[in-house]
């Protein structure tokens, strides 16, 4: 792996040579690099078996497992016959043409010739599609008057009942849920377990003392303690109603001041027990709110703005990541989860003794990132236009401010390691910045213009070696990691999805996905009678590898709330890659996409046009 200071060197001859300004750091140096792989505790995972039909057939699809053999094939099987005429080896998938929406099937590993048992049974996508039914809770009516009913909002996944297959967990938001700069009440925050099959494991009412909105709720749902099961953190207050009725706090307290806002009364952080939403342990929410124009405003603006994610900070087991503020203080807390107990690990505050000065105030963004990128085999923090070590200290910082989006992959397959692209909403900081993670350079940069508020980084086009990048005002083109002009830019800046039968990424925007291409973009789906999330964010409430396949799917909400309705691929593809699952760079960016302004995760190699082989990642389940 080359030193970061000759990376850093060949980026800024890169930068140069595209005519784009490069710019220095602040901070430390990076980590050590080269220690050794260390296997990280991941789910175990069925086969997640899908048939989708097409109106020819049906594609049958399935997960290549970190556990399996490298050597692994697979026979398909329709109600015990089978249909395939050799083992599949190259893919994990196989069409079988002729065959009704309603066949049922099932796939067996193949190990040294020997074939194993049958796996679980196809989930069935008829029309495309797959319905997941849904129960939305009873509106109400806030204290001032306002009516309210509530709309199916972010997804995410995790095994909460241990039968190796993955449940949702939603969150059901107002119809009158506020932005933090705007004042009124909201109705209650609700967040569901729910099966696959539509079963509802259980009802979280968070309560009246946390308000409801895009920034203030951002739920964690991983395993944790490795016991096989999904825990679900979150954010708790005075009031929060577990899944087996129980209430954290004060049942009767209500902290709401007259303009809705919650600034005062106790915060708490509970961890759920993902099978029955039972509150397992709560403690004192770090940081708590202290003085309100701390954080930068003394109406409730910038106190509560919230963002959480999931961290492997040993390199092995996974950590709960909670923080607070990123306009001007921001604080980021490291929990464990063990043996029923949390243990703080430690808490980065950027108005600390150690920090104060050294640029790290105000350079958080509405999402954030993570992933290894010093190469010591331990996760990083990337918080916007700054970086906390694996040990909670301050990493780097590039000064560059606040942003609305940021990617964080190995979107230049020429470099060894992981890149970084983000925008920046502030007009006086650089458009789009270009970053190298492991020390903070800066590869090039494009001047300031505006509140540039999306910014977009993946392998779409095959024309380009590795990810291109593109923004809303990046001057309507796409970028390749040198800085340099390669096209015009997409249709949409918003979200990704690998869809079809190559490597290269799609366009996801809204409720549709869009091909890449030079001179136009080709419509590949449009979702029927589905709504997407989040406003003019157009989000949708879960996209990500979470069954067949290493391919994602796209889960949105009915126009009437009634499902989430789970789009998989009808297409054939030659390529196979061990479920991106089994990937912890991917599967904590599944685990933060519900965080504030969702981005889209991305896995820790790279995936495109003329990709190497795909690493095969190293990890051990329960």
């Amino acid at each position: 792996m080359q030193h970061p200071q000759i990376r850093r060197a060949l980026a800024l001859g890169a930068a140069a040579a595209a005519g784009v300004a490069a710019i220095g750091l602040t901070g430390p140096p990076a980590g050590a690099a080269g220690s050794a792989v260390a296997a990280r505790q991941a789910e175990r995972l069925d086969r997640g078996v899908l048939s989708v039909h097409t109106g020819t057939g049906n594609l049958v699809s399935w997960r290549w497992l970190a556990t399996d053999p490298d050597s692994v094939a697979f026979n398909v099987y329709r109600a015990g016959t089978k249909v395939n005429a050799a083992p599949v080896t190259g893919s994990t998938n196989y069409f079988h043409p002729g065959a009704p929406s309603h066949a049922d099937y099932t796939v067996r590993a193949v190990v040294g010739g020997v074939e194993q048992p049958d796996s679980v049974h196809a989930v069935q996508f008829r029309g495309g599609y797959k319905d997941v039914p849904l129960s939305p809770p009873a509106g109400g009516t806030t204290p001032d008057g306002v009516s309210y009913t509530y709309e199916a909002n972010d997804a995410s996944v995790g095994d909460l009942d241990g039968d190796g297959a993955l449940d949702f967990v939603l969150k059901w938001q107002p119809t009158n849920a506020k932005d933090n700069s705007q004042s009124g009440y909201t109705g209650n925050t609700i967040l569901d377990g729910i099966t696959l099959d539509g079963t509802r494991l259980w009802r979280i009412d968070l309560g009246r003392n946390i308000r409801s909105g895009a920034h203030y709720t951002q739920f964690q749902v991983y395993d944790y303690d490795g016991d096989g099961r999904a825990e679900v953190a979150v954010k708790t207050a005075d009031g929060t109603v577990d899944g087996t009725g129980r209430v954290i706090g004060s049942a009767s307290a209500d902290h709401r001041n007259s303009r809705g806002y919650v600034l005062s009364g106790s915060e708490y952080l509970t961890m759920f027990d993902g099978r029955t939403g039972a509150a397992m342990a709560t403690t004192g929410y770090v940081p708590a709110r202290g003085n309100v124009s701390s954080w930068g405003d003394s109406y409730g603006n910038r106190v509560d703005r919230f963002l959480a994610g999931t961290a492997y900070l040993d390199g092995v087991r996974p950590s709960l990541i909670m923080a607070r503020g990123y306009y001007t203080r921001s604080v980021i807390a490291a929990w464990d989860w063990r043996n029923g107990q949390f243990t703080r690990r430690w808490t980065f505050d950027t108005s600390s003794s150690t920090n104060v000065g050294k640029g790290y105030d105000g350079q958080g963004s509405h999402s954030l990132s993570v992933g290894d990128v010093d190469g010591d085999g331990r996760d990083e923090i990337v918080y916007g236009s700054m970086a906390v070590d694996d040990n909670g200290h301050g990493l780097w910082t590039t000064r560059t401010g606040h942003g609305d989006a940021q990617h964080l992959g190995d979107l230049d397959p020429g470099s060894p390691g992981l890149e970084y692209f983000k925008v920046s909403e502030s007009s006086s900081q650089p458009a789009e910045v270009y970053i190298e993670p492991s020390d903070g350079a800066v590869r090039w940069k494009l001047a300031a213009c505006c509140d540039n508020g999306r910014g977009v980084a993946g392998d779409i086009w095959a024309g380009n070696d590795g990810a291109e990048v593109w923004s809303a005002s990046g001057g309507g083109v796409i970028r390749d990691e040198g800085g340099g002009s390669k096209g015009r830019r997409p249709s949409s800046v918003n979200f990704l999805a690998w869809w079809d039968g190559d490597t290269t990424r799609e366009l996801l925007d809204g409720t549709r996905i869009d091909k890449y291409g030079p001179s136009g973009d080709t419509r590949l789906l449009t979702g029927a009678s589905v709504a997407s999330n989040n406003g003019t964010k157009a989000t949708p409430a879960l996209s990500g590898d979470i069954l067949g396949d290493w391919r994602e799917e796209v889960v949105w909400r009915t126009a009437d709330n009634r499902a989430l309705r789970i789009y998989s691929t009808p297409h054939e593809t030659s390529t196979r890659i061990t479920t991106l699952l089994h990937d912890t760079m991917y599967r904590t960016g599944l685990a933060w996409q519900n965080t504030a302004y969702n981005q889209p995760p991305h896995p820790s190699f790279h995936i495109g046009a003329g990709m190497r082989t795909a690493p095969r990642p190293s990890v051990t389940t329960p």
